[in-house]
């Protein structure tokens, strides 16, 4: 990306933080819906990308149920948007008031025991959300992010979560392995969050997945086999005009074979979870990027005409 383009991009999201926030609500979520259609009708990669991931996911749609489907789907992923940048402007009520977490409860029993708690989650509805709430319910949250291009960006959504409590770790370049300090954290009797669908680390795992194979990160696998500490899959999606979430039971970790074994099976396990999650609220699985594996590049990103 180009010095130019990066001030394009870096101006863009500073203008949605400093003006989405104080339009009027109906009119912000209504630009942001026409936003999602123009891109829906243009059917760019991104677009063309969801579909394939979605006709896959779900076992084959008819083309007009499929493009029925994105449409919500982009309309979902910009509504994620607009959330984003008017959340800054959100009052504690507002944040705990619109969102519902289903079994909340489990988180509270498992931080209680003291050995923290690991939840791990789909890139689906409003985990920005999720997160502050999660942050102000049980005293903050760590998490890891994609170090976004231009850095000046990746340090504005730092800042954003870090104003809800939220520690952000980048998955690569900080000072200090990322697994330590979550591991630190957890010691501490902590929560710590994974957004553990999409291997940023290229160390992931091939796995089944939603009809085929993919790569997923071993990290929430690794910190709950080495630590001990509970493993809860989570899944989110908008319910209204509501942002919604549902903590699942904690996976069940092996006691015996060799760790990449055990790493192995608990990962596999969290993907079948996932799968559920993806097949329960398909329109709010924002994944616009590759998923599968076991197709040649390029490929990936066809869906039907």
């Amino acid at each position: 990306m180009s010095r130019t383009s990066d001030r394009m991009v870096v101006a863009g999201f500073t203008v949605g933080w400093s003006a989405v926030r104080r339009m009027p609500e109906g009119a912000a979520y209504a630009m942001f819906d026409r936003l999602a259609d123009i891109a829906w009708r243009k059917r760019g990669k991104g677009v063309t990308r969801l579909e394939h991931n979605l006709n896959r996911a779900l076992g084959g749609l008819p083309e007009k149920d499929l493009r029925e489907l994105s449409r919500a789907g982009m309309r979902s992923y910009m509504r994620y948007y607009c959330d984003a940048f008017r959340m800054p402007g959100w009052s504690d009520e507002r944040l705990a008031t619109r969102f519902t977490l289903e079994n909340y409860e489990r988180l509270h029993v498992a931080l209680a025991a003291g050995k923290g708690a690991i939840v791990s989650l789909l890139h689906s509805g409003n985990w920005d959300h999720a997160g502050a709430w999660a942050a102000a319910e049980y005293g903050g949250v760590t998490t890891v992010a994609e170090r976004l291009k231009p850095e000046e960006l990746f340090e504005k959504f730092v800042s954003f979560r870090r104003a809800r409590n939220i520690e952000v770790l980048p998955h690569e370049g900080g000072d200090t392995s990322v697994l330590a300090i979550f591991t630190q954290r957890l010691h501490e009797g902590k929560l710590v969050a994974f957004l553990a669908d999409r291997d940023l680390s290229a160390r992931g795992i091939e796995i089944e997945y939603l009809n085929g194979i993919s790569k997923l990160p071993t990290g929430p696998a690794a910190l709950a086999v080495d630590t001990g500490a509970p493993l809860f899959p989570g899944t989110l999606w908008y319910g209204g005009a509501n942002a919604m979430g549902h903590i699942h039971e904690p996976l069940v970790i092996p006691q015996e074979g060799d760790r990449a074994e055990r790493i192995r099976i608990v990962t596999q396990d969290l993907a079948r979870v996932f799968e559920q999650g993806v097949r329960d609220h398909p329109e709010d699985w924002h994944m616009l990027s590759r998923v599968y594996v076991d197709e040649p590049r390029g490929q990936e990103g066809r869906a039907p005409a």
